[in-house]
């Protein structure tokens, strides 16, 4: 299953990295041309002026009505500032049950104008520190937060297409055809409000096992959406269909969804039926086509669980979340088969843009591995999820230094990950520690007593 013993980075240069992926037998590829990152991208009817992008980071951290609070603010400020060039907005619920935490973002017609006037203060400060002409393409990710559901306090209130004995508890609601019938309408809803804000786009979220991420792996499901691949994609299929003729085509409709469960069948998606670790490309290669076809402009691809035992499958780091097993699987290695995910989604969706992932690992010499993948065409787009916590203005200091500051990197602890756990406002508690690290401490504590309790 895994290759190599897990290795913090220890990396002095850039040969060092190439060296070590050599020994791993990896197919990283780095080019010290970063011009590639620098390239505008054509998304939809839009043009990125530059290919990186920051990836949906939540902050669980705006206001109970769903708006943007002053950390909301503070941090796409902060994102709009470092000069990506897509700017792909946290998770926000399409309808309440669907809220992963209390302070999940959701965008409603009561509270549009807060979002109006953020978005207006986004472009306003990407234009202000990057120059006149630099306005960043905005995506807005919907969801439902399915199994990981808890709209009030700390109560889960689990939404599922399935039961699934290795994450069910045994609370878990399976939602019937008739709700998701009706859920579709709410996507579009939330687009239609998305376009009328200012958004460029919106993404119908499809990974790390939120509803609609378990929908493509529920085989044991009856009815119309499960059994089938036709009918573990209908819900996908449907509302990306009925959200693309709501908005029509100058608005970017996109989807950031998982390649790879490593979930074991018949509750997992793209992994082989025998060995859940081994990567069957058909049913993602096929999904890929089918959005596509109905008019997806944009992709994006992830995998694994954050909330289970493997979160090495969604993002290589240094040290786990509490409770969580250090992998054996060197983290370059887990770079490497993120890489080659999106490298499958690219080559099925042929024109259309791909948002990789999996880089913040490499801190100061991620950009490097970056403009690899761009120039051969592995990606069109180099996402930064935690890096932009930690160094949101990374791409500024590549376009204008030429280089990454190694001490702004984010060290891939997974503290910001701890305190979502926590069910805390998450930001970098290293990089960013005046004001998070006093918050980690505080839900670290908080989590302590409730465990306690119970």
């Amino acid at each position: 299953m895994f290759m190599a013993a897990h290795e913090k980075f220890n990396f002095k240069t850039l040969d060092e990295v190439r060296a070590k992926a050599k020994e791993l037998g990896t197919d990283l590829s780095f080019s010290e041309d970063l011009s590639p990152l620098f390239q505008p991208r054509k998304v939809g009817r839009c043009t990125a002026p530059n290919s990186m992008a920051v990836l949906p980071m939540e902050g669980c951290d705006s206001e109970t009505d769903g708006s943007p609070s002053e950390l909301v603010e503070r941090r796409y400020l902060r994102f709009a500032s470092g000069g990506a060039g897509l700017l792909w907005w946290e998770a926000c619920a399409v309808v309440p049950e669907g809220r992963a935490n209390e302070l999940q973002m959701m965008l409603t017609a009561s509270n549009r104008s807060k979002f109006a006037a953020l978005l207006k203060k986004t472009n306003a400060a990407a234009a202000d520190k990057n120059g006149a002409d630099h306005r960043p393409v905005n995506i807005l990710q919907l969801t439902h937060s399915g199994r990981y559901s808890r709209p009030e306090g700390h109560i889960a209130r689990p939404l599922v297409p399935q039961h699934d004995p290795i994450l069910g508890k045994g609370d878990e609601v399976i939602v019937t055809d008739e709700y998701l019938d009706a859920l579709t309408e709410r996507y579009v809803q939330s687009a239609l409000l998305a376009k009328e804000v200012g958004f460029d786009g919106v993404d119908i979220k499809s990974c790390h096992r939120y509803l609609l991420s378990e929908l493509l792996a529920s085989h044991t499901r009856e009815g119309k959406y499960g059994g089938s691949f036709e009918n573990r994609s209908r819900f996908l299929r449907q509302t990306v269909q009925a959200v693309r003729k709501a908005v029509g085509d100058d608005f970017i409709v996109a989807c950031r969804f998982n390649v790879f469960d490593a979930h074991p069948y018949p509750y997992g998606f793209g992994c082989d039926k025998e060995d859940m670790w081994k990567f069957d490309p058909t049913e993602p290669a096929a999904l890929v086509k089918m959005l596509v076809e109905n008019g997806v402009d944009l992709l994006s691809n992830s995998g694994g669980n954050p909330y289970y035992i493997y979160p090495q499958v969604t993002r290589p780091f240094d040290k786990s979340s509490y409770g969580i097993p250090t992998p054996q699987e060197h983290p370059l290695e887990s770079m490497a088969r993120l890489f080659s995910f999106t490298r499958t989604v690219q080559k099925a969706a042929g024109d259309i843009p791909v948002v990789g992932n999996g880089y913040t690992w490499l801190r100061q010499f991620l950009p490097y591995v970056g403009a690899a993948n761009l120039a051969d065409g592995s990606c069109s787009f180099v996402g930064l999820g935690r890096e932009s916590f930690a160094y949101p203005d990374a791409p500024h200091d590549l376009m204008t230094k030429g280089a990454m500051d190694p001490q702004k990197c984010c060290v891939t602890c997974s503290m910001c990950t701890q305190i979502m756990r926590d069910h805390g406002r998450t930001g970098c508690v290293i990089k960013d520690g005046a004001l998070y690290a006093p918050l980690f401490k505080q839900y670290n504590a908080e989590a302590v007593v409730r465990e306690h309790r119970t």
